[in-house]
């Protein structure tokens, strides 16, 4: 049994609540590969000797490298923004604004981590034209995460961070892999989607893609896949080939409103390699 560790990350859709369920339906592998990472907390929750780790943001797996190499260094320059002077709306937009026009690696995961923690509900969502435009979150004292930005740079020594279409990372799949596929979930109504936070749709299009990937992968090499989404019509219609399907209601991890932080039906495909 290991101890449960927490996301540095605020996460929409993060899984450290369900992380427990999740591990127990995961059969044992070589490695854990996650086509849509987010915060980690399956990465961070689970016991494998590798991992691959994707995410279609480039902050977010810049933000996981940099941590990955310069873990010390990383800390203690983000620590410094987070004191009380940091901590008001004209410094929060003047970092936004600072975020939004540089390209150095190194700033934008210092920058992305403060914004994370001190913009509003925790969210990461870009314009049109790829600016970062979360507001600013109001919070008496944003917590910094130094235990857990710690824990995940222990972790990270066995990842591989890569940011690339979750195609071609079923395509990397080994004979022996898990994959463990939270993708951005379809929405249980016109307003309630998340699935822009990195300026790409994912629609039901690729939703019915990403089903289709898993029966492929478990149909030609010995992987098995498990899906994690929202527990609607559509989604049992294209999950029906899984071998498994697990539902439990689970409550959201963001929402306007906490009153309105009411529990919702989600589902978790399994599909087993067809190859033995």
């Amino acid at each position: 049994m290991i101890n449960k560790q927490r996301a540095f990350l605020k996460w929409a859709g993060g899984k450290y609540t369900l992380s427990d369920v999740i591990r127990k339906m995961l059969p044992k592998g070589n490695r854990l590969i996650e086509p849509f990472a987010g915060a980690g907390s399956i990465f961070l929750n689970t016991d494998f000797d590798q991992y691959l780790l994707n995410d279609i943001n480039k902050d977010l797996i810049n933000l996981y490298k940099t941590l990955q190499y310069q873990p010390e260094l990383f800390i203690r320059d983000s620590a410094r923004l987070f004191t009380p002077e940091f901590n008001i709306a004209e410094e929060y937009y003047q970092i936004r604004k600072q975020f939004n026009a540089t390209d150095d690696p190194y700033q934008r995961s210092l920058m992305f981590l403060y914004m994370n923690r001190h913009g509003y509900n925790g969210l990461c969502r870009y314009n049109s034209k790829g600016g970062y435009n979360v507001p600013f979150g109001k919070y008496k004292r944003p917590y910094f995460p130094e235990k857990e930005l710690i824990n995940f740079a222990g972790k990270a020594k066995k990842a591989e961070f890569v940011c690339e279409n979750y195609r071609e990372i079923f395509a990397q799949a080994k004979d022996g892999d898990v994959i463990y596929c939270d993708p951005p979930y379809v929405p249980l109504s016109k307003t309630a989607s998340f699935t822009s936070y990195a300026g790409n749709g994912f629609g039901l299009d690729e939703q019915a893609d990403l089903a289709n990937a898993a029966e492929e992968v478990t149909a030609e090499k010995k992987v098995t896949v498990l899906i994690s989404n929202h527990d609607t019509i559509w989604t049992r219609k294209i999950y029906e080939h899984a071998d498994k399907i697990k539902t439990l209601k689970v409550a959201r991890t963001i929402s306007q409103k906490g009153s309105n932080r009411k529990k919702v039906g989600e589902l978790l495909a399994l599909y087993k390699p067809k190859k033995l």
